[in-house]
């Protein structure tokens, strides 16, 4: 059955599937909008990590399925709860007993499964959680007998209720499906096999590390650590590849490297002593791609278009946010990394800095990420902007409307009349001609300075781009649908009252709003190369497919192995299975066909920090 019949067994499934959120569409625009504002407004004033210094201490640590054999597998899935269908496979992929790769021996679910962050969307709330992401996850794995464990981060999304509903779901001992939660905070330190940590930090929107979390981890992490000791790092965001642009972005989680893994703060003496252990991988999603950054080791400079060589000694930096949220670009990412960045306040306060290399498989890779991102701006295409945010049609319509009237009003008072639509009535050839012109001018004009900028810098034509340039291109819009208005009252003004001529501009500047200042507006955010409109190309698609995860194995050496898994395409037709339970059964729906993953790039090995 299909995604609309499914909808219909709401009761039976005791969840209801939800559709992906468009993220464009003027309602979830506001909705996201008002609560992005009252976080950062109240975040300071309600931050929830402090209160969860009260909260007892339980340390955790993973169950192994073989005791004997002394190796764990573990799954990193982030950005999850969106909508039904992508959700729903990747959470059947990570239920599934085990993964058949072509060629390879199967790789077994994860005896710890680790939610990388913004397991819910567009803002956390219980019917959201409730619906996006346990409903789903539940129907994937209904019961286990080794009870995986089951931890979770807060992403930005979580933390827009203040972390109310994301306290409620995963800090209370409950179970998720198969899956068991036991975390009591909001971060989380985890002792693995061979020697290896897992880390979860907790940011709270681009924060600093709160002062309980700090002592958390100084009890619970670097008490612990041994000259050797290996750790992996789980955070909300991969703010290494903000740090090009935001020279102190990676500040807060350089200084957990610093002060946290690598030396002991020891309260008594306030001195900071060598733990020799050593972050072997960061691991992020928040990004809705799959991207790896690869250390540079001793030696080896930049510039170089061949990919560095395989090397289990490096560092590896790893986003990875294919859970079920809309498919984000990769072609703009940065090819190198210097961290922490020239500017950072905590350069000098460290070694040399680090320096990284993108590594040369990304998902999606560059090319198909191009050809994805330009859909979003082609009428033809199935993807089009007002395909999947039909409202926005209605919110570019009541804006140029508003324009239109605006500028009416403005051309009446340049022509010394107190009625605007008797302007336009009596307008003449050289008016009409000036509303022409300066159509065309507005229009042109943000082409004009790309190709002066480009003069000034690169030496070639640059693509328009800033708040300001699209501010100009509507205005283009909004003069030539008074420009057409005015042409049909100067040919008509004498058979047409001032209502009529009224009602007249107010359609055919919705019309024109809708159509062409709709296909502007797409335009220019495909044109942008920086800020908030290059993740529109993406997120104004709603793109369901290429969704996947990291599964992880630290062997009995203690080397850990990256397998990065991907789903093309998601599941669109689902049967419904019930399963037994007490009191009563109950129904889930199962994919009719079992989801097909295949790696990302080659598995990719990481030596523990005691064999570097």
């Amino acid at each position: 059955m299909d995604f609309k019949e499914l909808r219909r067994h709401a009761e039976a499934l005791r969840f209801t599937p939800r559709e992906p959120v468009r993220w464009l569409a003027p309602k979830e625009l506001t909705r996201t909008a008002v609560k992005v504002a009252m976080a950062a407004m109240f975040a300071g004033y309600s931050d929830k990590r402090e209160i969860q210094g009260a909260l007892e201490v339980e340390p955790l640590s993973a169950p192994l399925a073989d005791p004997e054999a002394q190796e764990i597998w573990i799954d990193f899935v982030a950005d999850l709860g969106d909508g039904f269908e992508a959700t729903a496979s990747v959470a059947a992929a990570l239920g599934a007993d085990t993964l058949a790769l072509p060629g390879d021996a199967p790789l077994p679910r994860g005896s710890l499964l680790v939610l990388g962050g913004d397991q819910v969307y567009p803002v956390a709330s219980t019917g959201a959680y409730e619906d996006r992401m346990k409903g789903p996850y539940r129907a994937a794995l209904p019961s286990a007998p080794d009870k995986p464990l089951m931890l979770a981060l807060p992403g930005n999304h979580d933390w827009y209720d203040g972390l109310t509903a994301f306290l409620r779901i995963f800090a209370q001992n409950r179970a998720i499906g198969g899956w068991q939660t036991r975390q009591t905070r909001s971060y989380f330190a985890v002792k693995l096999p061979g020697r290896w940590w897992l880390v979860g930090l907790d940011s709270q929107l681009g924060s600093y590390i709160d002062d309980p979390q700090r002592r958390y981890f100084e009890t619970e992490l670097s008490r612990h650590l041994e000259p050797g000791d290996s750790v992996i790092v789980c955070c909300a965001a991969p703010t290494w590849m903000e740090s090009a642009e935001e020279p102190d972005a990676f500040n807060s989680l350089h200084w957990f490297d610093l002060n946290v893994v690598r030396n002991r703060f020891d309260r008594e003496t306030r001195t900071y002593w060598p733990t020799g252990a050593s972050i072997r991988l960061w691991l992020t999603g928040d990004k809705h791609h799959y991207a790896r950054y690869v250390e540079r080791l001793s030696g080896e400079e930049p510039g170089s278009d061949k990919p560095l060589p395989a090397n289990p000694r490096r560092r590896q930096m790893v986003t990875c946010g294919l859970g079920g949220a809309y498919l984000a670009a990769t072609h703009h990412l940065p090819e190198e990394l210097s961290l922490p960045p020239a500017g950072s306040r905590l350069r000098k306060k460290d070694e040399r800095p680090l320096a990284f290399s993108l590594a040369p498989d990304t998902y999606p890779d560059a090319a198909e990420s191009r050809t994805l991102a330009r859909a979003l701006a082609n009428p033809f295409s199935p993807r089009y902007l007002l395909r999947h945010n039909r409202g926005f049609a209605v919110l570019a319509a009541v804006v140029h409307v508003v324009l239109a009237l605006v500028m009416c009003a403005a051309f009446a008072l340049g022509e010394g009349r107190h009625n605007p639509v008797g302007a336009l009535q009596g307008a003449g050839l050289d008016d009409l001609l000036g509303l022409l012109c300066a159509s065309a001018a507005l229009f042109a004009l943000p082409f004009l300075i790309g190709w002066w900028r480009g003069l000034l810098g690169e030496g070639r034509p640059r693509a328009p781009s800033g708040p300001v340039l699209a501010a100009l291109l509507q205005l283009a819009v909004a003069a030539a649908a008074l420009a057409a208005v005015t042409a049909m009252a100067r040919t008509f003004a004498s058979s047409w009252n001032g209502i009529f001529v009224l009602m007249i501009l107010v359609f055919v500047a919705a019309l024109f709003g809708a159509a062409f200042g709709s296909l502007l507006f797409a335009l220019w955010v495909r044109w942008s190369n920086k800020g908030m409109p290059t993740e529109w190309q993406m997120s104004g698609q709603s793109i369901d497919d290429h969704k996947g995860f990291l599964r992880m194995r630290i062997a009995r050496n203690g080397s850990l192995t990256l397998y990065p898994l991907a789903l093309d395409s998601t599941c669109r037709d689902w049967r419904l299975d019930e399963v037994p339970a007490n009191p009563a059964p109950w129904t889930r729906p199962v994919p009719a066909t079992p989801p097909t993953v295949h790696l990302i790039e080659e598995p990719v090995v990481v030596a523990p920090h005691r064999e570097v």
